[in-house]
């Protein structure tokens, strides 16, 4: 960060603390930043030297709430926040169902003037940027609000970049954007390494990037986050949907995302009684090769079919992707044999502001259809990033320094000539088919928590992993059931 954007974060988010005794959740304060924030760039963008005609409702803007105080601000606030809500296109989108969750019109009026002190437009596009990204990330270190399932660490969004190389002229797509770490990461990629003409300059801001999230609020986050760098300041190109319902259509030259931890898609039914319950939800499909209730495989089913033909991809998955049998069983082996999976990057635990979390990233290409019967995968290079590692979210967060390595090993430039190192190893084809459910949970590495007990994690995620473990084991079955009873 600058040194002007921590200055105002920590001022912000200090504010937040005083709230708190009030009830307002972190990702309720950022909320409102929000609503607040978009309306004070409006403001300054109908000044000079702008002097923009405003697109904000008179009578609903940024100066119609500084003329206000108590209960006529906290009534006039709600009332325009409705207004703005059943506005078109990126304004709509930014308010869509907002709520006033400051009820003290006295603490709403100080947050109001905190925004008021600040010249936002004036600021450069990366503080503006940054001042929002440390927000975001504050937001996501509160755990038990959930925000964190939404936030990708940015280290690992950074390699995951750099080894992928987008191009200009290339569209890119997140099915599950979050906040839009990817975007904004590709974004400056694409600026740092290429002198771009107008027309790239141009299809950069509006037509690169295409997201969806399936919640308002973090679809309201993103949009406002890609606002504030620049991108889609017209038109947002981000949407609120369950992308796994059906294929949109859109094709990408990449896709990255990281879609949301926990394996099974559901929906919340009523009995006539009125008794609430979990139904789990399956997504039957006909681009899919398989049907299952298992939401990771179903998104990487629906990633294989938004990539184009020559597209590139970066995936990070759960490990029962990896090895879980039934409908796993079946997407890896089609992926395999359809694409060019050729590389697996295995990550540390506690690098996810969930805990607990085993993931890694898959990395694969589209290919054209064969018409040899050969598979396009060759050989699966896998860098261990895993073993002997340790990162906590506040003794020692994963810095894009403990990446290096691996960006070096992936070899971007020309990864047809990659070496082995200690942690960095080559999978042939035919031996992975030769393992039981075509399992490519792989390790190697001597593991020396094993050989001391006072390095074992502690007993609460032994028992979690645990419980993953056989609920995996369950769904496999299930799912082995189901398919013989349609036989």
């Amino acid at each position: 960060m600058t040194n002007e954007a921590p200055a105002i974060v920590a001022k912000l988010w200090n504010y937040c603390n005083v709230l708190r005794d009030d009830g307002v959740s972190y990702g309720d304060y950022v909320q409102q930043l929000t609503n607040l924030l978009f309306l004070k760039m409006a403001d300054e963008q109908t000044k000079p030297p702008y002097n923009k005609k405003s697109i904000i409702p008179k009578g609903y803007d940024w100066q119609s709430i500084l003329e206000k105080s108590g209960d006529q601000l906290e009534i006039h606030y709600r009332h325009l926040l409705e207004t703005l809500a059943k506005e078109s296109g990126l304004l709509g989108l930014i308010y869509r169902k907002s709520q006033n969750k400051i009820q003290d019109p006295a603490k709403l009026e100080r947050l109001i003037k905190l925004i008021n002190e600040e010249t936002w437009i004036g600021l450069d596009i990366d503080v503006k940027g940054e001042i929002y990204e440390g927000l975001l990330e504050k937001n996501a270190e509160d755990v038990k609000g959930g925000a964190g399932q939404y936030f990708t660490p940015r280290a690992l969004i950074s390699a995951m970049v750099d080894v992928i190389q987008p191009k200009p002229g290339e569209t890119i797509g997140d099915p599950a954007c979050g906040t839009g770490g990817f975007f904004l990461k590709a974004h400056d990629y694409l600026a740092k390494h290429y002198q771009l003409d107008k027309d790239q300059k141009k299809f950069l801001k509006e037509e690169t990037f295409k997201g969806w999230d399936i919640v308002q609020e973090v679809v309201r986050l993103c949009a406002m986050n890609l606002y504030l760098h620049g991108i889609g300041t017209n038109e947002s190109q981000i949407n609120q949907a369950d992308v796994l319902i059906s294929d949109s259509g859109d094709r990408f030259d990449i896709v990255m995302t990281n879609p949301p931890f926990g394996k099974k898609s559901s929906i919340t039914i009523f009995s006539e009684e009125g008794k609430a319950e979990r139904e789990s939800l399956s997504y039957e499909r006909d681009d899919f090769w398989t049907t299952t209730s298992n939401k990771q495989l179903n998104f990487l089913q629906h990633v294989k079919t938004i990539l184009k033909v020559n597209g590139r991809c970066g995936i990070v998955v759960p490990d029962n992707v990896l090895f879980e049998g039934g409908a796993g069983e079946t997407v890896r082996r089609k992926i395999l044999e359809q694409f060019d999976v050729h590389t697996l990057l295995r990550l540390p635990t506690g690098i996810f502001y969930a805990g607990g979390v085993k993931a890694n990233v898959l990395f694969f290409d589209k290919k054209p259809a064969r018409t040899d019967g050969k598979a396009w995968t060759e050989k699966l290079w896998i860098y261990d990033l895993r073993t002997n590692q340790h990162f906590t979210q506040k003794e020692r967060q994963m810095t894009r320094a403990d990446l290096d390595d691996f960006v070096k090993c992936y070899n971007p430039e020309n990864r047809h000539k990659r070496k082995e190192t200690e942690r960095f190893h080559a999978f042939f084809y035919d031996d992975i088919l030769k393992r039981d459910k075509v399992s490519l949970d792989i390790f190697w590495l001597k593991d020396e928590s094993l050989e001391d007990t006072e390095n074992l994690p502690p007993p609460e995620i032994i028992a979690q992993e645990i419980a993953d473990n056989l609920q995996s084991a369950l769904d496999s079955i299930n799912e082995l059931i189901v398919s013989l009873g349609k036989k």
